[in-house]
């Protein structure tokens, strides 16, 4: 199972908010940044976070991408 936050980040576009803005508004460490730009697994609490800031929903800012997609990505992209 993966996700992907892409939602996320083009949410912040729309917000005209930063990725450095959202960590402190959201008061998240900046390791937690890291694994969602890498689409890694984040803790709901770090979510429910990142969506109180937003004011959104879980929806708004992930979306699961069954792991077939992912290795098609990868190659496609070439992530490590």
């Amino acid at each position: 199972m993966a996700v992907s936050y892409k939602k996320l980040w083009i949410k912040l576009a729309e917000n005209s908010m930063s990725k450095a803005e959202l960590r402190k508004k959201a008061e998240i460490a900046p390791n937690t940044m890291t694994k969602l730009r890498k689409n890694e697994y984040v803790a709901m609490p770090i979510l429910s976070k990142i969506c109180k800031t937003l004011d959104v929903d879980y929806g708004d800012i992930m979306e699961y991408v069954p792991d077939d997609e992912i290795k098609t990505l990868e190659k496609i992209c070439k992530v490590d």
